[in-house]
């Protein structure tokens, strides 16, 4: 185990995983790094502002979105290329998964510039393990499209998969989802991750059609992990 707290290195791209929900899902690195950084660069600045006022860190912020994420890599490599530590965070979780980060890595490992990850809370894997489904093979499938006809279709396709199944879903959509998997996969136990880490956490586990059942007798908030049994 690394004992030291070594000197973050000039020119690197640090990926930074914040909360999901519980603040204190924060690491010790994490902290360290966003500290010791040039320069931050966020999802949503106004977010990140309050994350940082919350553990007492100021730091200048640049916005970096899913709409301009591609414009702003070149930038970002410029401030590595000039020898600037700069820490990437999203809204929650870990740079990269559902959420922007990944245009910036390709970008700077094609440049040539050093990227390391900073590990911390991900809702994907805080699900899996405390889901009861299988965790020695997985697919993570992020969010299902919006449109109905691609949406049965990548069901269709990811029905012959043998692993447990995890997706991302909003709220909005959880009825029209669980409509779609009693009709596509009626006999798959399913696991639902709500509020992950926060006060209400809750799982609800059970097959497509009960669930879709409970979820129209009361109303289920925040965003979901969706757990499902493999083929």
């Amino acid at each position: 185990m690394e004992t030291t707290a070594p000197a973050l290195i000039p020119g690197t791209l640090y990926l930074v995983a914040t909360p999901i929900g519980n603040l204190e899902d924060i690491t010790l690195r994490a902290l360290r790094t966003l500290k010791e950084c040039d320069v931050v660069a966020a999802e949503d600045t106004r977010r990140t502002g309050r994350l940082l006022s919350h553990f007492g860190i100021r730091k200048p912020l640049v916005s970096c979105f899913q709409f301009n994420e591609a414009r702003r890599s070149e930038e970002i490599l410029e401030r590595l290329r000039g020898g600037q530590t700069v820490a990437l965070v999203t809204d929650a979780g870990s740079p990269g998964i559902s959420d922007p980060g990944e245009r910036v890595v390709r970008a700077a490992v094609v440049a040539g510039l050093r990227v390391e990850p900073v590990p911390g809370a991900c809702a994907l894997v805080a699900a899996l393990t405390a889901s009861g489904l299988p965790t020695d093979e997985f697919h993570f499938v992020g969010f299902l499209p919006h449109k109905s006809g691609q949406r049965r279709q990548r069901l269709a396709v990811l029905a012959s998969v043998r692993g447990t199944l995890v997706l991302y879903e909003s709220p909005h959509r959880m009825e029209r989802l669980l409509r779609e998997l009693a009709e596509l996969l009626p006999e798959r136990e399913v696991v639902l991750g709500r509020e992950l880490t926060k006060r209400f956490e809750e799982f609800v586990r059970g097959a497509p059609a009960d669930l879709l059942q409970r979820l129209q007798a009361r109303s289920w908030r925040g965003e979901f992990v969706v757990l499902i049994g493999g083929a």
